[in-house]
C-alpha cells in the first residue's frame, strides 16, 4: 500500500539519488538502497526538508541496521501527528 508519505520518499530517493525503482519498497532496508553513508544522510535531510520536520536520532537513526523505508515513513507520520497534536493551527504538509 502506497501512502502520500511513501510516495514523497520514493520520489526523493529516485530523483535525487538515482536509486533503482525496484528497490523502492516499504520493506527494503535503507542500507540496501546502494547509498554510501554521506548520501544516506543527504537523503534523510532531503526527506526532512520535504516534510518540514526533523527526526530525532533516538526515534530513527538511519545508520542503524535494519531500518526500512517503511520505518522511515512510520517515523515521519508519527512526528507529523505529534506536531499536529501540539499545534493544531499548524497546517499539514503538502506532500510533494
Amino acid at each position: 500500500m502506497s501512502t502520500p508519505t511513501f510516495a514523497t520518499i520514493s520520489r526523493i530517493v529516485q530523483e535525487e539519488h538515482a536509486c533503482d525503482p525496484a528497490l523502492i519498497r516499504r520493506d527494503v532496508p535503507l542500507a540496501d538502497l546502494g547509498l554510501d553513508s554521506l548520501a544516506l544522510m543527504e537523503f534523510i535531510f532531503s526527506v526532512e526538508d520535504a516534510f518540514h520536520l526533523r527526526l530525532p536520532e533516538d526515534r530513527l537513526d538511519p545508520r542503524e541496521a535494519g531500518i526500512t523505508l517503511g520505518d522511515l515513513c512510520d517515523a515521519i507520520d508519527a512526528r507529523l501527528a505529534e506536531e499536529q497534536a501540539t499545534d493544531p493551527a499548524r497546517p499539514a504538509p503538502a506532500h510533494a
